[in-house]
């Protein structure tokens, strides 16, 4: 028996990404013992992962924060006595930690994320347009080199099923037959990654006037609040989920949709965590970057070919055009036909 212990601190969209993987570990290694270390507030993405899963959330902006905070976070971790140390993250924190356990004679080994080829994918000039490694092959790579490989076969956190719906219920109401119920998550960190909410309008409104479909809209904050009670007060079928579910009452409600509308954002990965049909909106970023949400098909995805992108790995790069084309020209009814298309299946 190994115990084998993960690290992953962030984003959430990252985090999710690696569970496909480490669910796939674990069902074919059942005899070694695996440990996630990640913050705390995601540990419910990692429900219904096998018994020979653990979780231990770590606080980095307190108890764990700066050099004497991961030396105290290492010393616990030593403790625990890994056997082998799987950095899916590579940042300074994961680095340092790594240092320290290599330094121990643990073997150590870590994400290699391709930064040469994602770099000549976004470049403004003479773009490599080349469909790039998945996060989730990397994160498999990780293990292949430390001696686990495995064969990703992950279908939902909830198994073949759907989450418990009765502790949902009281906020969403009952599911008739014949209502087919959407997702909307119509914002993201970047700009660069939002549908213009003037355009998104338009496919909620679509969706809102018609007597065979719920809308729920995903999001969180004041500002998205202000947006989605302007939208509440031209169509009032449509329902905000803002503040009405914790992590875990989301992913089960999402479980429940038939489709999810989503940026390139978290919201695409937690739909993809339980098996819900996404169709993704990308602009300033792209699919081939590696980030498109578990078994989610490349014929889901709404993008523009411009010779401008994409132009950014992450979204964070303003548009050096100024205008946001490559989501300003996207049209309502493209998304609207997409979403439509999965309805009906």
């Amino acid at each position: 028996m190994a115990r084998i212990l993960i690290i992953r601190f962030s984003a959430l969209g990252d985090v999710a990404m690696t569970i496909p993987v480490v669910y796939s570990l674990a069902k074919q290694y059942p005899q070694h013992e695996i440990t996630v270390l990640s913050r705390g507030t995601l540990q419910p993405l990692f429900q219904g992962l096998p018994s020979n899963v653990s979780f231990m959330g770590a606080d980095l902006v307190g108890k764990y924060n700066g050099i004497r905070g991961l030396n105290a976070l290492y010393s616990e971790l030593k403790e625990k006595k890994f056997d082998y140390i799987a950095d899916f993250h590579d940042v300074l924190r994961t680095k340092y930690l790594r240092l320290r356990f290599r330094m121990a004679g643990i073997p150590v080994d870590y994400i290699h994320k391709g930064r040469k080829k994602k770099h000549q994918l976004v470049r403004r000039r003479h773009k490599v347009i080349e469909n790039l490694k998945s996060s989730f092959r990397r994160y498999e790579e990780v293990l292949e080199r430390l001696g686990f490989p495995v064969m990703l076969n992950f279908t939902s956190i909830y198994g073949e099923g759907k989450g418990d719906f009765s502790l949902i219920e009281s906020v969403t109401g009952s599911k008739h037959e014949g209502i087919k119920w959407i997702g909307i998550a119509p914002f993201a960190k970047h700009e660069g990654k939002i549908y213009p909410l003037e355009l998104q309008e338009q496919v909620v409104a679509h969706f809102a006037n018609r007597q065979d479909v719920k809308v729920f809209l995903f999001g969180g904050g004041a500002k998205e609040q202000a947006v989605f009670d302007a939208w509440r007060q031209k169509y009032p079928t449509i329902i905000s989920m803002i503040g009405k579910l914790d992590m875990n009452t989301e992913l089960n409600m999402m479980s429940h949709l038939d489709v999810m509308l989503s940026m390139d954002s978290a919201n695409m990965h937690l739909a993809s965590l339980v098996n819900t049909p996404v169709v993704s909106v990308w602009g300033a970023t792209h699919p081939y970057a590696g980030f498109m949400g578990w078994k989610q098909l490349p014929i889901n995805a709404v993008q523009l070919d411009l010779p401008c992108r994409p132009c950014s790995v992450y979204g964070q790069k303003p548009c050096f055009r100024k205008d946001y084309a490559c989501m300003r020209q996207i049209q309502p009814e493209q998304i609207i036909r997409k979403i439509e298309g999965l309805l009906i299946k």
